[in-house]
């Protein structure tokens, strides 16, 4: 069970990063220099259903691993930052 958590936690981590980092530096230039606001609208759907995601995930290993509140804050704070699940999740692999 917790084997899978973390692989989970792993997909669901790069998919939400790899969204955020699309909506900035694909669907917003879109919106703005090309007049494309639907870029937004498709990506940004997709991106607020993968943060969501993303929380439930942070929630379910937090339970799991007995996370403390800082790693549960900087977890969060890592899906605001660009390439932040990136790193978080290196972070988590390189700590066994």
């Amino acid at each position: 069970m917790r084997k899978s958590a973390k692989t989970w936690f792993r997909w669901i981590s790069y998919l939400e990063g790899a969204s955020f980092l699309f909506l900035l530096c694909i669907a917003m230039p879109l919106k703005y220099m090309f007049d494309r606001p639907e870029a937004v609208a498709v990506t940004g759907g997709i991106h607020g259903f993968l943060f969501s995601l993303y929380l439930i995930a942070i929630v379910v290993m937090a339970v799991l691993f007995r996370w403390k509140i800082v790693r549960i804050a900087g977890a969060v704070l890592a899906a605001f930052l660009p390439f932040g699940p990136f790193v978080l999740e290196r972070r988590l692999k390189a700590e066994g």
